[in-house]
């Protein structure tokens, strides 16, 4: 188990690293399965233990009624998890919502979860995870929708606001495999697995000897379940989700803000619903933690001005120092990794100046970078 402790950049992205042999996740038969052969692996690693994917969906409780509030939400554990938390704060603090059928969880598929056998920058498009559930809010089949931040275009479709952002995750991502402690560790040629572009350039550009498979899909049982099988020798994936899922003891290593800047908006969840739903505007921002809103506005300011897209490798993180003043960390990078830019900005923790300072970073890299860079 890696210590998790809060996500400063000063931390060390080592941590011991999980023993695997066997895998135990929902939904799947229980695999016994050895380590593929590795010669250069370092002898603390010669033994494998499990690998458990732990996430309790909880039944809804019998319908004696009509649900005073429909959350709308994918189906993924992750997802699921994510509403319930969201659940829960409202049974917590509203108590004609904590009565048995008050608040009905509605999983709806979208276009990311039906598509799997292609990578997101190939679909296209945006709203890929988020357009489905949308549509279920503006045609009132449900009350609330229940969104990863980092997964919720720049614009709001018409007829709903996006009001309330619940405290926000630790933003770092974790390494996991089963053959070395870091990144720095693995032997040239090593395959990591992921679907992000933001890890993929950022990755080549400190490693360029690894490798990277793309279309490493699915949630995040089934990119741990192909990591044991050996599909790759190593994942990526946002500690936030792991911590949510209380599977942190698959955590190798943590990854510091400054060798991966996050994805905007990454651990933050969102909460949307009606513009002309006064009642449902009213439980959400008893629920809002505005210091996180903050911080995604300015980062998605950022992404807006470089209108990125899942083609596009864009980071961006705000945080609060010390002082009470936001520091705003910003990068682009063409797909390769070959090029990497990046920026910074300081100033007060206050709305209007996060949006413009969000903006003006953006406005500076689209400048360095000039026609064609995200195009290698």
């Amino acid at each position: 188990m890696v210590a998790l402790s809060s996500p400063s950049v000063s931390n060390s992205p080592m941590a011991r690293p999980c023993n695997l042999a066997s895998l135990s996740l929902p939904g799947f038969s229980s695999l016994s399965l050895k380590p593929p052969a590795f010669t250069n692996a370092p002898k603390k690693f010669h033994g494998f233990g499990l690998i458990r994917a732990s996430v309790a969906v909880e039944q809804q409780p019998e319908k004696t009624k009509v649900a005073l509030l429909r959350i709308g939400t994918r189906g993924s554990p992750l997802a699921l998890a994510q509403a319930h938390e969201t659940r829960d704060k409202l049974m917590a603090s509203h108590p004609e919502l904590a009565e048995d059928g008050a608040i009905q969880i509605v999983v709806i598929k979208t276009t990311g979860d039906k598509i799997l056998s292609q990578p997101l920058a190939d679909i296209g498009g945006k709203g890929l995870f988020t357009k489905e559930i949308d549509d279920a809010l503006i045609n009132g089949d449900i009350d609330i929708a229940v969104h990863s931040m980092k997964d919720v275009p720049t614009y709001l479709p018409e007829k709903t606001i996006l009001p309330c952002n619940l405290p926000r995750e630790d933003v770092r991502d974790a390494f996991i495999s089963l053959r070395a402690g870091s990144l720095a560790e693995l032997p040239a040629g090593s395959v990591v697995g992921t679907a992000s572009l933001r890890r993929k350039s950022q990755l080549l550009n400190r490693y360029p000897s690894l490798e990277v498979l793309e279309n490493f899909r699915g949630n995040v049982q089934t990119r741990l379940k192909k990591l044991n099988e050996g599909v790759v020798q190593a994942t990526l994936l946002a500690l936030a989700g792991l911590r949510r899922l209380n599977m942190t003891e698959n955590v190798t290593s943590i990854l510091s803000i400054d060798e991966m800047l996050p994805a905007v908006a990454q651990g933050a969840i969102g909460i949307a619903c009606r513009s002309d739903d006064d009642k449902m505007a009213n439980y959400l921002a008893s629920l809002n933690h505005e210091e996180t809103r903050l911080a995604v506005v300015c980062e998605r300011a950022f992404l807006e001005t470089l209108d990125g897209s899942c083609r596009t490798p864009i980071a961006g993180y705000a945080s609060r120092d010390e002082d009470g003043n936001c520091i705003f960390k910003g990068l682009v990078a063409s797909p390769d990794g070959t090029r990497v830019l990046e920026t910074s900005r300081r100033g007060s923790y206050a709305i209007d100046d996060m949006i413009a300072m969000g903006k003006d970073a953006g406005k500076e890299l689209l400048s360095r970078a000039g026609p064609g860079f995200f195009d290698s």
